[in-house]
């Protein structure tokens, strides 16, 4: 464990922060860290309470934000204003429809670089040496999310650094890595993944359909095991 250093997760309530979150209370201690809980004009509530059940699991303190304002002009499928349904469908078969290297419909444009820039002004406050971010590789596929990618999180680090005069730094350790592998690292854990919430929609229970809820079974399967939010019947993941 790290003796008194303190950490910030960007902490969605879904898979990839999920096991971050667990990593940095092992690495840290519950004591040193904050989970940020950011609300963006999303069509459901489901990410926010699972952000809460995993925060409450872990016995972190957690800080919530709104920046849904900001996205007021977006016609982004996720968002609660938007018209647009959420499409079903891998992220490779949507770009293959809305051509090569353009984002998916699910971008929110620049989000990853508002709730960074935003993680960083308060973790520079509460005292922290890190803010640590979920990205993953697959994400990044076919340019679907450009904020995930690898680049992105070396410029964004690099500003970070420079704009809290070194005191602060952006990490992101699962930027090369398949969700499958986060899947991994998360089971060897214990993580509950049964608390989390991955599904672009907000029913009762995931669509199984939308991206993002392919893209949670196949890491889980690609493991051998089941989604545990599934194989127990909790429906807040």
């Amino acid at each position: 464990m790290t003796a008194n250093r303190k950490a910030l997760v960007l902490c969605s309530g879904g898979v990839d922060s999920t096991t971050l979150l667990a990593q940095a209370v092992a690495k840290y201690g519950a004591e040193n860290v904050y989970a940020l809980s950011i609300s963006y004009g999303q069509k459901h509530g489901r990410e926010i309470e699972a952000a809460r059940a995993v925060a409450a699991h872990y016995g972190v303190q957690q800080r919530f934000l709104d920046l849904g304002a900001i996205f007021a002009d977006s016609a982004c499928s996720l968002l609660a204003h938007s018209d647009a349904a959420v499409p079903a469908g891998t992220y490779a078969e949507q770009q293959a429809e809305g051509g090569e290297g353009a984002p998916v419909s699910t971008y929110v444009p620049l989000r990853n670089g508002l709730f960074l820039s935003s993680a960083a002004s308060m973790a520079l406050s509460l005292g922290c040496e890190v803010v640590l971010y979920g990205a993953h590789h697959d994400d990044v596929a076919g340019n679907a999310y450009p904020d995930c990618s690898m680049e992105f999180v070396e410029a964004m680090n690099r500003a970070i650094v420079e704009g809290t005069g070194g005191e602060l730094t952006l990490e992101a350790p699962f930027v090369a890595l398949a969700k499958a592998d986060i899947v991994r690292e998360g089971l060897a854990l214990g993580v509950p993944y049964e608390l989390t919430w991955s599904c672009y929609e907000g029913g009762e229970v995931p669509c199984g359909v939308c991206a993002t809820c392919l893209d949670r079974a196949a890491a889980f399967a690609a493991n051998g095991v089941d989604d545990p939010a599934l194989a127990t019947g909790i429906t807040r993941g």
